[in-house]
């Protein structure tokens, strides 16, 4: 499978080289094709490794992966030629985060990025999966001990079984399905508590777990 991944901060550095590990062809998207931090992934990833612009990714990649920084994700998705995106799957990992400290969420309530994107992209299937965690738990959810549980949300089964399946090859057991595209405000909305969590523990390994008679 060829992947498409926009963005060269942490969580698209630890997707494009999770996604390499499984033996995918990846292409890590930035602004300019010799992008420093691309670069320097480039030569970690070895031969399944490209890199290019953000446009050229998302010719490349047969499924896409949003890793940008949130609050600037559709500012850089209105930059893409639509024929280019048109009918693929494109994966949202990001959160509409602003700069405070500890930060807030620029979408919230009534809205939320997940359900931007689906409207600026209407003939693209987004998905809104790996949102919720850190990460380097996103590609080894067994850095935390026992099952935990990812969120995906989206409005075409047939996308979110896709991304369900590559979960799974990362080695997510348990994955729960909260139905359409709305529901990325829930999920982007855990981010608050997430961050207070973060401070609270020093460290990013933990997780969410449902439990339910």
């Amino acid at each position: 499978m060829k992947y498409g991944v926009f963005g060269t901060g942490m969580v698209g550095d630890a997707l494009a080289s999770g996604l390499v590990k499984l033996g995918n062809e990846v292409m890590m998207g930035a602004r300019t094709a010799e992008h420093e931090k691309a670069r320097a992934w480039k030569e970690r990833a070895g031969t399944k490794g490209h890199i290019g612009t953000f446009q050229e990714a998302a010719r490349y990649g047969e499924v896409l992966l949003n890793c940008t920084q949130g609050a600037f994700s559709l500012d850089v998705l209105r930059t893409l030629d639509r024929k280019d995106l048109a009918g693929k799957v494109l994966i949202d990992i990001a959160n509409p985060l602003d700069n405070g400290m500890p930060p807030g969420l620029t979408i919230c309530n009534t809205d939320s990025l997940g359900e931007s994107i689906q409207r600026e992209l209407p003939d693209v299937k987004v998905v809104k999966a790996l949102n919720t965690c850190n990460c380097q738990l996103m590609i080894d959810p067994g850095r935390v001990k026992g099952e935990h549980d990812m969120f995906i949300c989206g409005n075409d089964e047939g996308a979110k079984e896709k991304v369900k399946a590559l979960l799974r090859e990362f080695g997510w057991k348990s994955i729960i399905d909260l139905g359409d595209i709305t529901n990325a405000r829930a999920t982007e909305q855990l981010l608050p508590l997430w961050l207070r969590l973060y401070i609270m523990y020093g460290t990013p390994d933990f997780n969410f777990k449902i439990v339910r008679n």
